[in-house]
Parts: C-alpha cells; structure tokens; sequence
C-alpha cells in the first residue's frame, strides 16, 4: 500500500505553499466524498492530501442582499441547505444541494467540492452556471475569478492549475422576479448519478422574459449552458409556446453519448421534458418572490 502523507494547514497561504511544492501530486480534501473514492480506486495518485477544512475564507457562508451569498468551497451541504437565507432567497441551491449523496454524504460533501471533481453529471454545477456564479480561485500569482460556466473543461478537468485553489462560490444578489430550480432524471428513487440534470433561473417582467439561462448536466463531456434557450424567449411573453421553445433549444444543444445509463434518444427527449418542467416551477418561484 501506497503511503500517503496528510496535513491540515490552517491558513489560505499555507495551504497554497503546499500546492506550490507538491504540485500535481497534492490531492485536495474538502469533504473527501470524491477524493477518498478515487484515491481508492487508484483513479488518482496522490503523495500528500491537503486537508482545507479549518480554513477561514473556505468556510465562509455569508449572504448580503446587495452583494450577494458567498458559499466556501469548504461549506459542507446540510448547512447549505439548512441556512435561512438559503432557504429563503436561494431555494434552486437547496434543490441540489439536498440531493448530492445521502444525509451521511451531505454532513461531508460540498459544492466546491463538486464543481471542482467536475464530472459531467455533478448536480450542483448546472444550478451554478444557470444562476450565473462566479469562482474565486486563489494561486501562487495571486486571485482571479473565473464564471462558473468556464470552469469544467472536460470529464474530471478544469481550469485550476496544481497551485490553485477554488476559494469560494460567489452567487449574484436576489432580485425581485426571479427563480431558479434544478430538476434530475434518476433510475432509483435517491443516491443516484443523473441520466440528465437541468439548471434554470429566470426573470421576469410584466410577465415576460426579462432573463433566461438554462444549464444541463450528462448530457455532453462537461455541464454545458445553453444560451440558445434564453436568447430564443428573451422579450417574449411568459407561456406555455415560449416555455416550449426554450426547452426544445435545450434538447438540440444536448450531445449525449448512450451508455448503461440511457441512450442518446432517451437523455434528449429527458433534455426538452426536463427544461420545461423546471422552467414551469421556475416561473412559479419567480411570481411568489419579493
């Protein structure tokens, strides 16, 4: 057996300089729920784990109604969903969040965590990128902040270089008018990878489309925003020909692949019935916010 090094650095910057020495062989443990999976697996090697769980600015989760809410990437999800400012401006985060793993997973898991693993079904990510999050992402040559849908590249890849770290999760401010859900295709009734995830947050006015994002997830190498479907019903009014025509926007932007878990025909048709369900609570959740 492989013998592996642990260190839980307490600060930002030590856990940087550790990235910095180690590289590409230091594994991350926010919750652990993927690392100790695939370190397991031997789908990844790693010398030293870095465990950044008692770091300050990774658990932050602070919410400002001009600024918005600023998630940790060390935040684990049952304080996620259990926050009252989650719950009552956020309530398309709670939809993921409550679904990643089981209760035991979710006392562990985070979303940074996630996002980071970046696996194309990953449940939190098309929440993010349809509710428009921004990455902050610290490194040896300082912080950037990189839009969430420009984060994962590739099954398993994303942008973080082996000195950087995903900071925290930064979402925009509430308005008035808007809704978010995240909605999955299973085959078990819990605990299962998603045949299809869809992302969606809209804003209206004067019961029209005042903004439109669409996200999904298994259905391409990476989750994947769909922009076609808000440009399609900007300007239009709310109803159920509109509705349709962003959901069917959202099934020509899938390019699924069929495997043990669904074929290709079937994550598509999931793709169009998936977005206009979400996009229907959506538009619900809009009408009753304040």
């Amino acid at each position: 057996m492989k013998w592996v090094d642990y260190i839980q650095p307490s600060t930002l910057d030590d856990a940087l300089g550790l990235l910095k020495k180690h590289g590409e062989k230091a594994g991350i443990l926010a919750g652990g729920t993927d690392l100790l999976v695939l370190l397991r697996a031997k789908a990844k090697s790693s010398d030293i784990i870095v465990d950044i769980k008692n770091i300050a600015e990774l658990n932050q989760l602070d919410f400002d109604k001009k600024t918005g809410l600023t998630i940790g990437a060390a935040v684990p999800c049952y304080k996620i969903y259990n926050d009252s400012n989650v719950k009552k401006y956020y309530p398309g985060i709670i939809d993921s969040a409550s679904i990643i793993g089981g209760t035991q997973i979710q006392g562990r898991a985070t979303l940074g965590g996630n996002l980071c693993n970046s696996a194309p079904s990953a449940d939190a990510v098309p929440g993010m990128i349809a509710m428009g999050v921004t990455c902050k992402v610290a490194g040896s040559n300082g912080v950037r902040e990189v839009p969430v849908e420009e984060f994962c590249l590739a099954p398993r890849k994303n942008i973080l270089k082996p000195d950087e770290i995903l900071v925290s999760l930064n979402y925009p401010a509430p308005k008035p008018n808007t809704g978010s859900r995240y909605i999955r295709f299973i085959p078990r009734n819990e605990m299962d990878i998603a045949v299809v995830g869809v992302g969606v947050y809209v804003e209206l006015e004067n019961n029209k489309f005042k903004d439109l994002r669409v996200s999904l997830a298994s259905v391409a190498p990476k989750p994947i925003f769909v922009q076609e479907a808000g440009t399609s019903v900007v300007g239009k009014e709310v109803n159920e020909e509109n509705i349709n025509l962003a959901a069917l926007k959202a099934k020509e932007a899938a390019k699924p692949i069929t495997d043990m878990r669904g074929t290709i025909e079937f994550r598509k048709h999931l793709s169009e019935v998936l977005t206009k369900r979400a996009l229907q609570t959506a538009i619900e959740r809009a009408k009753e916010s304040v």
